[in-house]
């Protein structure tokens, strides 16, 4: 049965408001949350750096929703470079709970120069309903053309978002048509971790986000009131120029890896380390038990079982 089908006196502007309500909650848990955690995630930064690979073995351990990004080369780097990871919810306590800075921290490395490479995301709302992350790229200085893991394709970004800026962003520049052509040649499914950096998003400015803020909320308020309100129908042009923003996009889903780093790895992180400790303590069990059975074929007889070493 469907909806026509029945008589529903609750529109669905109603269902909208109390959805906006629950996200109300929502959003304030996450700053109470944050206000409540910091001292606690302070205090755990300065524990892990005493503990050797400390998040490197965290990200052996990331859940699959990061781990399908993590390419071998990419692993190599974290698990050898990576000395620490931090995610702040930067626009607080004033601001969107939901804007998120990630920060990796490298030690010396083949790949490149930086020793810190910073990710902002912000929260930005558009006045068609569109809701979600919008970033900037981020230049990270590989220390030659081989050493670069996104193949080019990071640089290329950082230089049409400075096109953009400078005035450029409808003309069909060299940096784009060279970008179009690598990601037609390579696609994105072996996209490199560290493409994460060249993300942009929907391009809605601060002002853009305030102002859908704004005519949002008072329609909300009018709605309540039982005032009647203008509902916009969404043009499909709108749809095509949001597919054209990201169309350049070396990855796509970065805003959702993000999340996922935030919600997810950053919190769990201890969880994670004690898996790859437990894991790590089977496979040595797993590997003095072969050592045993290839003992006793040579020996051609049974001999008492070894002692475990301790994980």
């Amino acid at each position: 049965m469907s909806a026509k089908d029945l008589d529903i006196s609750v529109s669905y502007e109603q269902l909208e408001d109390l959805e906006e309500d629950f996200e109300d909650v929502e959003l304030e848990l996450l700053r109470q949350q944050a206000k409540l955690s910091k001292d606690l995630y302070a205090k755990r930064e300065k524990v892990v750096a005493q503990i050797p690979n400390f998040w490197p073995l965290v990200f052996e351990q990331s859940p699959p929703e990061i781990d399908e990004y993590i390419q071998p080369t990419d692993s190599t780097l974290l698990m050898g470079a990576l000395k620490s990871l931090s995610v702040e919810r930067f626009e607080l306590p004033e601001g969107d709970p939901r804007s998120l800075a990630i920060t990796f921290e490298f030690s010396e490395n083949e790949h490149f120069e930086n020793t810190k490479l910073e990710k902002k995301f912000w929260w930005r709302e558009a006045k068609d309903g569109w809701a979600g992350l919008v970033s900037e790229p981020v230049d990270i200085k590989w220390k030659s053309a081989d050493k670069d893991l996104t193949g080019g394709a990071l640089a290329l970004v950082k230089k049409i978002y400075e096109d953009d800026k400078a005035g450029k962003a409808q003309e069909e520049t060299e940096a784009k048509k060279k970008l179009r052509e690598l990601l037609e040649n390579t696609g994105i499914g072996g996209t490199s971790f560290f493409s994460f950096f060249g993300f942009r998003g929907r391009n809605i400015t601060a002002e853009e986000s305030r102002e859908a803020v704004k005519e949002s909320q008072e329609k909300r308020k009018a709605r309540k009131e039982g005032k009647e309100v203008e509902v916009k129908e969404d043009e499909d042009e709108d749809e095509e120029d949001d597919d054209d923003e990201y169309e350049l996009e070396i990855f796509p889903t970065a805003d959702d890896l993000a999340v996922c780093i935030a919600e997810d790895l950053w919190p769990g992180a201890i969880k994670y380390f004690i898996q790859a400790q437990e894991q790590d303590a089977l496979s040595d069990m797993d590997f003095e038990s072969d050592d045993d059975e290839e003992m006793e074929e040579a020996d051609g007889a049974e001999k008492p079982p070894q002692k475990k070493r301790k994980a």
